[in-house]
């Protein structure tokens, strides 16, 4: 899409003359390419860029770096701040991934799953206002989709003066959300996109999506069994509120933000049947205790293990705090309605603003998704969205429609929200790949012409495409 910029190497000429009396000078002249700086050298010319620390990594180089960045991209002269981004270099001559999660960037070396299909470079950003990527002082006002767009626009133009070859974009969940946001502000920037499990929440207060994706997602047996620990857990909020306190008190925890304990208790049992769906599968199932005879203990000890009691305590909504701010301003939040907990919930789901500290203004934005979804559906081109079919996320999935060119949505049969290419049907899987490395512009003759014979360039690496499972928090209207 970005015609590829030329990476020009000075010729050092040597020139060396010898003379004698009598005799004709000859010059002897030697026209060689100077070698390449190296690698860390050219990134650290690049003006704003620091390095934080290089760590080796066989057939690697990976670095963690500071980028200096503008706090407010309409207004750059009103301050910067150091965004964190990691950058995993394979060889110049190769494509490179821009991969975003959404959140605090990994520091560790990690290759996502289009890094592997291209055995390319990896370059990946901390999203903005995730410490330590925070202007100080924090204007939340500059906390926004269009923002983070132009913080990843700003570092691939910087970078792809070096990684000339083509780019794609990536991300799954929020990060999925992300790249699927820069396409839409920078449609020129990458020459493909791979979104995993993007939720596309358009209409923040219609949410009849998820209840239709509640009531038939797995079987039966599992849903009730579900539904029936959540529901003793609201049944026995007494004995398991104290236990809930002396893990407080254990741990030091406090309910500053959300209001007190109670709130909080409900809070992480009403996550409990939506986060199962999201990082379990339906074999998971058998493992749930039996509601009706579990003790108090195995009652909590599942939620805890799914839901997690500490989400909503004041240092679990810390790190979170720029995610929840952006759910209750632009991304919107999920609503489901729970009948079978009858009267036995006090507060219903909590809106976002319970999970963001008071002194931070908040105020909803209701255009901004409905503008991406509109953008995406008209105009997506070389974009690909892999949803998984029992994850509570793909309820609101993205769509393309009749404007959209070489462009797909693919869902991996009984996946959660861990769903990638790997997990898609044959046919899909090898089309996503063929397509893959196809906009990466390093696709096999084989794959161009048979895309059945597509298959991901770099040898497996255990430590390298492992996957940290983002615990994302929940959601919430």
């Amino acid at each position: 899409m970005r015609k590829t910029l030329g990476w020009l190497l000075s010729l050092v000429v040597l020139i060396g003359t010898m003379g004698a009396a009598g005799s004709t000078a000859q010059a002897a002249t030697a026209a060689e390419p100077a070698a390449a700086a190296d690698i860390k050298d050219q990134i650290l010319g690049i003006p704003g860029m620091s390095l934080i620390e290089e760590k080796p990594y066989p057939g690697y180089r990976f670095f963690v770096l500071n980028y200096e960045q503008p706090v407010d991209h309409r207004q750059p002269w009103k301050g910067t701040f150091k965004q964190r981004l990691t950058l995993l270099h394979k060889d110049v001559s190769r494509p490179s991934v821009f991969f975003t999660s959404g959140y605090n960037v990994n520091t560790n070396p990690r290759r996502s799953e289009p890094t592997t299909i291209i055995d390319g470079n990896q370059v990946s950003m901390e999203y903005r206002f995730f410490t330590p990527s925070r202007p100080d002082p924090a204007n939340w006002a500059n906390l926004d989709i269009w923002q983070a767009a132009s913080d990843q626009h700003r570092i691939f133009t910087a970078l792809k003066k070096i990684y000339t070859k083509n780019w794609l974009a990536t991300g799954g969940s929020k990060g999925g959300m992300t790249a699927t946001y820069y396409e839409r502000f920078y449609p020129r920037d990458m020459d493909g996109v791979v979104a995993y499990v993007a939720p596309n929440d358009v209409v923040n207060k219609e949410d009849s999506a998820y209840d239709r994706f509640f009531a038939k997602v797995g079987t039966k047996e599992c849903r009730d069994r579900l539904n029936a620990v959540q529901r003793e857990a609201l049944v026995r909020r007494e004995p398991l509120e104290a236990k809930y306190a002396a893990a407080a008190a254990e741990n030091g925890w406090t309910f500053t933000t959300v209001g007190n304990l109670d709130k909080a208790y409900e809070a992480v049992v009403l996550d409990y049947v939506w986060a199962f769906w999201q990082y379990s599968l339906l074999a998971d199932c058998a493992s749930l205790p039996a509601a009706a005879t579990a003790t108090d203990q195995e009652i909590w000890d599942s939620v805890d293990a799914i839901s997690g009691f500490s989400a909503y305590t004041d240092q679990g909504l810390e790190t979170y705090t720029p995610y929840y701010y952006q759910a209750g301003t632009q991304l919107g939040s999920p609503d489901i309605k729970q009948p079978h907990l009858g009267n036995l919930s006090r507060y219903g789901y909590q809106p976002p603003r319970n999970f963001v500290p008071r002194d931070i203004p908040m105020a909803f934005q209701p255009g901004a998704m409905a503008d991406v979804d509109k953008w995406v559906r008209d105009n997506a081109h070389q974009m690909l969205f892999v949803y998984g079919q029992n994850d509570p996320w793909g309820a609101e999935p993205f769509r393309i429609g009749y404007g959209a060119r070489d462009s797909y949505v693919m869902i991996a049969p009984g996946a959660n929200h861990g769903a990638n290419v790997a997990k898609l049907l044959d046919g899909e899987k090898a089309l996503a790949t063929a397509k893959i490395l196809q906009w990466a512009g390093v696709a096999p003759a084989a794959a161009l012409a048979d895309a059945g014979r597509a298959a991901p360039l770099a040898a497996p690496d255990a430590e390298l495409d492992r996957r940290d499972l983002e615990r994302e928090p929940q959601l919430r209207p």
